[in-house]
């Protein structure tokens, strides 16, 4: 579905945009400039996971990043480019959350309980541990 998503950009000659960037860079335009913390509380990812999205929106010309409220905290900011490009990043928006909804009435097995199964079974037994106890099973891997 990404893969898709950034065929769509490509059509619209949108640059160096990934379809992970766009719900921060919507929570920007609408709230305005904030710290890592704060942008990554938003959108409920972990600082460390924000800090390395930002640096790559960064690269890609689509935020900068100033000094914060304090010397250790950095404020993320909208560049022009990307205040130019945010209505049709919120309508691509709009259209995706749309056919996701037309694909899951399709599906027997909505995409949103398939990820919350998802999380529930790795709750009970992390990704990591059922790789360990495959890998402990395979003797090329001793």
């Amino acid at each position: 579905m990404d893969a898709d998503i950034e065929r769509i950009y490509g059509e619209a000659r949108i640059e160096g945009l990934k379809p992970s960037f766009v719900q921060e860079l919507l929570r920007l335009r609408a709230r305005g400039p904030m710290t890592i913390t704060e942008l990554a509380e938003s959108v409920e990812r972990t600082h460390s996971a924000m800090s390395q999205k930002v640096t790559a929106m960064r690269s890609a010309g689509l935020v900068r990043t100033m000094a914060g409220p304090d010397a250790r905290s950095k404020r993320v900011v909208l560049t022009a480019k990307a205040a130019r490009i945010a209505d049709r990043l919120a309508a691509e928006w709009r259209a995706t959350e749309d056919a996701v909804e037309e694909l899951e009435a399709e599906l027997p097995y909505p995409l949103t309980r398939v990820v919350a199964d998802i999380e529930e079974a790795l709750r009970r037994k992390s990704f990591h541990d059922r790789i360990a106890e495959k890998l402990a099973e395979d003797p090329a891997w001793r």
